[in-house]
């Protein structure tokens, strides 16, 4: 019979931050150049500045969609914890 705010608990989830890390992981990489301005080791003749960021690419792509499953898990556990359907 309060007129408090409803307070929205769980906000803070391991899934969520396991989310948080998949998707900040990426730029964190790429933003920290020293780790990678450097040409050996070599792969296939490509220097390992070169590589190392296409590697990038494909870990970002598996990254998010690992962040977007678990997302969907999220939601639909947090739907069901409120009775309501799930898209």
């Amino acid at each position: 019979m309060s007129d408090a705010p409803e307070v929205n608990r769980g906000l803070v989830t391991p899934a969520r931050v396991v989310i948080a890390l998949c998707l900040f992981a990426p730029f964190v990489a790429m933003l920290w150049v020293g780790s990678y301005a450097k040409t050996d080791p070599e792969f296939a003749g490509i220097p390992f500045f070169y590589w190392y960021q296409m590697l990038w690419v494909l870990l970002s792509t598996l990254l998010t969609m690992v962040a977007y499953k678990l997302w969907q898990r999220d939601q639909r556990a947090r739907a069901s914890q409120k009775g309501g359907a799930s898209e």
